[in-house]
């Protein structure tokens, strides 16, 4: 029921409507974090750049990191004091901004680094405020009910888009050129963000009493430990991945085949992880979810050092690992790490708190990708993956300790004002 004592409106205002909406501008934004942060490294690195400046693209993170800083800007924005928010013209001109972006970096293209690198740092500020305004509109939107459908829009989205990033883009610019193959990019990042924008705008139906604020997210102390908690789960997950690529192509794949694999094998494993990985949330819960993954990844990065070292392994066994790895137990861990994050966020500002958690992952992923490409060029893929399945190891105990249960006392519902079960309509 909405708050005037209606039945939830059906057809194209159903939760089911809202995910699809949203999960195409998750989409989106993964489309640009497979080009910049998987596909880029890889022609770049078979262009013959060194390892040292490839780890460089990460300061692209940047925008995601400290999007903080504007989120409560963004939000008073979004939220009115009175009508519907304003969540569609943001998303419109961060799509905008992003595909003219995407054209500029086609006509200079793959080696003039510093004006190319520039480009993207836009495109990420772009994406990353889209992003404050699509998290805020979910978490506000669907009822706990329909997090998990929430949770498959964000994670599914996200390896669906890091397919057509990683894995058409590359095969574009290997069978075609780097020209077409980014605006066909471009083209797509329109077309994602058109449910949302030609969606139904909504009123929420909590009073706009609130102000939102990061001293408001900072004070709670579910928030704090959030925080610690994404911060440990980047360093466990993706410090390990950053030169996956470059070690693949110096394995001797070319950008077809790797293409190939990174487009129909992450989208597979990918998504089909993440809808098992919805689940084995709802039977299990997120901690038993999240450990089984670091477990799981320890052994992957093991495997990889492994490799590495002995040099002489066969493809089929590093594509193997190498997809294991970042698309199957990635999307089975972070299922559960944003069903976190949604549980974690005070649907009065969600937008500033679910982007305050993405700003520690991303803070500490970029960290982790300039010191992976200063590790690799100095001491090799081994010890980048050793070093990484070791701190993988380290992080297990305390993300279990730091995990909240959805719905447990120290949990958001009982801290603000409960969540409405669906939004009305304008």
């Amino acid at each position: 029921m909405t708050a005037s004592g209606a039945p939830p409106a059906r057809g194209l205002d159903t939760p089911l409507a809202i995910v699809l909406a949203i999960g195409g501008l998750y989409v989106g934004q993964s489309i640009i974090g497979g080009v910049t942060f998987s596909a880029l490294p890889s022609v770049l690195r078979g262009r013959g750049l060194p390892l040292d400046q490839i780890g460089l693209t990460y300061l692209a993170v940047l925008p995601w990191v400290l999007k903080f800083l504007w989120a409560p800007a963004i939000e008073r924005y979004r939220l009115p004091s009175t009508g519907p928010s304003r969540s569609r013209s943001i998303v419109l001109i961060g799509g905008l901004i992003s595909a003219v972006c995407f054209v500029l970096a086609a006509v200079i293209g793959p080696t003039s680094f510093a004006p190319l690198m520039a480009i993207f740092i836009v495109v990420a500020f772009a994406a990353s405020t889209v992003d404050i305004a699509c998290d805020g509109h979910a978490v506000e939107s669907l009822s706990e009910r329909y997090h998990g459908w929430g949770n498959a829009a964000q994670v599914g989205g996200a390896y669906l888009g890091s397919a057509i990033g990683s894995g058409l883009f590359l095969v574009l610019v290997a069978r075609v050129d780097w020209i077409q193959a980014m605006i066909v990019m471009a083209v797509l990042l329109l077309l994602l963000g058109l449910p949302f924008v030609l969606s139904p705008a909504i009123t929420p139906v909590d009073a706009r009493t609130h102000r939102p604020s990061l001293r408001d997210a900072l004070r709670r102390t579910e928030m704090r430990k959030g925080l610690a908690l994404a911060a440990l789960y980047a360093v466990s997950q993706k410090w390990g991945l950053a030169m996956l690529g470059p070690f693949l192509v110096d394995s001797g794949l070319d950008l077809d085949s790797l293409g190939i694999v990174n487009g129909a094998g992450g989208m597979i494993l990918g998504f089909g992880c993440a809808l098992l990985g919805g689940a084995l949330v709802r039977s299990w819960g997120a901690r038993a979810i999240m450990v089984l993954a670091l477990v799981l990844q320890a052994l992957t990065l093991s495997g990889l050092a492994a490799a590495a070292w002995n040099g002489g392994a066969s493809q089929l066994l590093l594509l193997g690992l190498a997809l294991g790895s970042s698309s199957a137990i990635m999307a089975l861990g972070f299922v559960a790490l944003y069903a976190q994050f949604m549980t974690l966020s005070d649907p009065r500002q969600a937008g500033i708190d679910f982007t305050l958690l993405q700003c520690m992952d991303a803070l500490v992923s970029m960290i982790g990708g300039i010191g992976a490409g200063w590790i690799a060029q100095h001491f090799g893929y081994s010890a980048c993956f050793g070093l990484a399945a070791f701190l993988v190891i380290l992080a297990i105990t305390p993300v279990a300790l730091l995990t909240v249960r959805s719905g447990s006392s120290e949990g958001i519902e009982t801290s603000s004002q409960p969540r409405q079960p669906l939004p009305q309509r304008s």
